[in-house]
């Protein structure tokens, strides 16, 4: 049976005014019935075409067109090219040449696994996770979740957006205050998209991305990789000493990303409505793209890893993404060392964007309260700001932030791993008996493994 597209946005108009008149939040994203004028027209017209490009390949019995459904994985990959795993694998890179590839490979199969799951939450019952385990658990764990789920928020973005000033810095000149500020404007910039629906914002972050993947390109065109080393370390396991265990565990250990689980989940619930017996469709055509986005992701982490090998093995002093800059300057040149800062500049911005859209799903999600995406960047920016002030080393913060993300993993991952595993929530989009034992599995080794960094990283090891 064939439904049409004038029906889809009456379902979506329906949902819209439950979550309102439930929650007193408006829909993430507006749909082209909404008075618009101006560029919310426009956005409201590309969201439109959008979601008409996508029913037509899921309802046509052709071929069926990915691009429509590209976007909300492209968001939450972004997280896994964030400024801290620069730091992480650089260093991996020069210290034990290729030998950790094979540990990059496997995180990032760990990375398309937990995305999917919560992309098919967010399908399969309209909801994010926040929404869900606040449905569903006692009210003070809710807001105990609410606490924990901001402070890694806010940690995170503060990172994040410390990459982004340090982007600005290296490729400008600029002192750290002038170019916190610059940072400031430039992300709110990409977030002033979000305001006016879906795919301007995906358009923007997918932007980015390219670029990130097109300067690691560049950086190693300059650099000489030795491919039979580089395939033997992609392929075959293995672990030279203590030093370098410890590092695999910090590449795996920070696989998992809470904060764009939540994010993720939230990406897909309304991005495209659909009945339920098409959402099996929906959900093949969103696995593939986790695939690809997280594929590209674990690529340009390979590359990373790979020049950092090839043009600085046996060096120190890598996990200091300024002295990184210097060195490419030094070792492979102007070119090579501006694409590295440019690359740093769209992690860092679009990191943080992302990590301010996390905040703000998080808050709305367990406490059905909202704020203006301007003050939670302001708020998130006065930190950063502290930190440069007060002369703190930026490498230390992502370090400390990253403790701080490894409180938040298991609170993330156990209620994904049991919602998306109940039948009465999911309907047939709930985890396969294969699925669910290998989500566990998964779920087990990077709670142990952030654990194990943790206590590292708190004994100062």
């Amino acid at each position: 049976m064939e439904h049409s597209a004038a029906s889809t946005n009456v379902i979506e108009r329906a949902i819209a005014i439950i979550r309102t008149h439930r929650y007193g939040l408006p829909h993430p994203y507006p749909g082209p019935s909404h008075a618009v004028d101006g560029m919310n027209a426009i956005s409201a017209k590309l969201d439109a075409r959008t979601r008409d490009a996508a029913l037509s390949a899921l309802r046509s019995r052709g071929r069926m067109r990915l691009l429509p459904f590209i976007g909300p994985a492209v968001i939450a990959s972004v997280a896994y090219i964030d400024p801290g795993n620069f730091a992480t694998n650089l260093q991996a890179g020069s210290q034990f040449g290729y030998t950790l590839l094979w540990v990059v490979l496997w995180a990032n199969l760990m990375a398309m696994l937990v995305q999917g799951l919560s992309a098919k939450l967010g399908i399969a019952t309209g909801c994010n996770l926040p929404e869900v385990i606040r449905d569903h658990w006692p009210k003070p764990l809710v807001w105990f979740y609410w606490v924990q789920a901001e402070l890694v928020a806010i940690f995170t973005d503060l990172a994040e957006f410390l990459g982004a000033a340090l982007g600005f810095h290296l490729l400008l000149g600029l002192p750290m205050e002038a170019a916190v500020v610059l940072a400031f404007a430039a992300t709110m910039g990409i977030l002033y998209l979000e305001q006016h629906g879906f795919r301007g914002i995906e358009l923007a972050i997918a932007a980015l991305v390219g670029v990130i993947a097109l300067t690691f390109g560049v950086q190693l065109l300059f650099t000489q990789v030795a491919v039979a080393p580089a395939l033997e370390g992609l392929l075959v396991p293995r672990l030279p000493g203590p030093e370098a265990t410890y590092l695999a565990v910090g590449i795996l250990g920070a696989t998992v990303m809470p904060h764009v689980i939540y994010l993720h989940s939230s990406l897909t619930q309304h991005r495209l409505v659909v009945p339920e017996a098409e959402k099996p469709a929906l959900m093949r055509q969103t696995r593939r793209e986790v695939l690809l986005a997280m594929g590209l992701a674990g690529l340009i982490n390979l590359a990373m890893l790979a020049v950092a090998a090839g043009a600085f093995a046996g060096q120190q002093g890598m996990d200091d993404l300024g002295a990184v800059w210097a060195k490419m300057g030094h070792t492979l040149g102007p070119v090579a060392a501006g694409a590295f800062a440019v690359a740093l500049l769209a992690s860092g911005l679009s990191s943080s964007a992302v990590g301010t859209l996390s905040g703000q799903v998080v808050m709305q999600g367990f406490v059905g309260f909202r704020i203006s995406l301007w003050l939670r960047r302001s708020l998130t920016a006065v930190p950063a700001l502290v930190v440069i002030l007060l002369g703190l080393d930026p490498t230390r913060v992502l370090v400390f932030s990253q403790v701080v993300l490894s409180f938040g993993i298991p609170f993330a991952l156990v209620p994904l791993m049991r919602f998306t595993a109940r039948r009465e929530l999911m309907g047939a989009l709930a985890n396969t008996r294969a699925i669910n034992l290998l989500g566990w599995l998964v779920t087990v080794l990077i709670v142990a493994l952030n654990l194990w960094l943790l206590a590292g990283l708190l004994r100062g090891g």
